[in-house]
């Protein structure tokens, strides 16, 4: 009990001294695919962290919250990226954190003979070039004021790919992790961080959709197609995927004071899964 209690006041002391709830407070954070899934408990992260943030995607959210600042955007092509730039520059003058999460995989599977140039290219641009085109919309004014930090979202099939259905995915966030490294060694020196995190099977309302369509289609239960996919994986040691808000945490931690010395690395969250070091 007394080893408990003295855990409990270390812990207050810590959040006194950091100030958590406020330690975002005049930072202007925007997060792509920011209104379902990952990206949005990662944009309600920063903003209980006082951060202005803005989220965008190509539809507005159901259940739209008026704290978020949202911009309809299309960022897999080069005029929503240039949208999003510039209402951001416009509103706000500057931005100091962007979280690059959009992302994901509509090909189909079958493999590499099955996936056609227009899937590539589709995959490519969104899991890819999107970043790219915000990065290079946003760098030039954080270089300006020298700070800023820019997190990339990437994923464990960057090393651990899974062929059969997400071969162009897993090749553009390989692209993406190498691309992340490259910059922040260009932009570090001059105030920005540049950090990538790399999730594992995160457990979304889109994954769960795929349960349950594999569960029908094979005539098993949520459950069962559940431990199908980790299977498939190799196994996750922790025995299931990550919640959306466990990733949240790590890129709020990411984006704050507490993780000023931390830049040009990778961060993968995936509860053990990939099996190398």
């Amino acid at each position: 009990m007394y080893v408990c209690q003295k855990f409990v006041q270390k812990t207050t002391e810590m959040e006194q001294h950091f100030n958590f709830n406020n330690e975002l407070s005049g930072k202007i954070a925007l997060v792509t695919g920011g209104t379902k899934g990952a990206g949005k408990a990662i944009a309600e992260r920063l903003l209980q962290a006082g951060a202005t943030v803005i989220v965008t995607a190509r539809n507005a959210p159901e259940d739209e919250d008026e704290q978020l600042d949202f911009i309809a955007a299309d960022l897999s092509k080069p005029a929503g990226t240039q949208k999003v730039v510039d209402e951001v520059l416009a509103k706000y003058g500057k931005l100091d954190i962007l979280v690059n999460n959009l992302g994901g995989s509509d090909t189909k599977g079958g493999g590499f003979a099955v996936l056609s140039d227009d899937d590539w290219e589709q995959t490519i641009q969104t899991n890819l070039l999107a970043p790219v085109r915000l990065d290079r919309g946003f760098l030039p004014q954080m270089l300006q004021q020298k700070s800023g930090v820019i997190i990339h979202i990437g994923s464990i099939q960057a090393k651990l790919p899974l062929y059969d259905s997400t071969l162009p995915y897993a090749a553009a966030k390989a692209g993406l992790i190498n691309y992340s490294k490259s910059v922040s060694n260009e932009v570090s020196p001059k105030g920005v961080r540049v950090l990538t995190v790399s999730p594992g099977w995160i457990n979304t309302s889109a994954s769960k959709a795929m349960m349950e369509r594999i569960a029908e289609s094979s005539d098993i239960s949520v459950e069962q197609a559940t431990k199908s996919v980790m299977d498939a994986l190799g196994g996750i040691p922790f025995g299931r995927p990550a919640q959306p808000e466990e990733v949240a945490e790590l890129v709020g931690f990411l984006v704050s004071p507490r993780a000023n010395y931390l830049t040009g690395t990778e961060f993968v969250i995936d509860g053990g899964t990939v099996p190398t070091i």
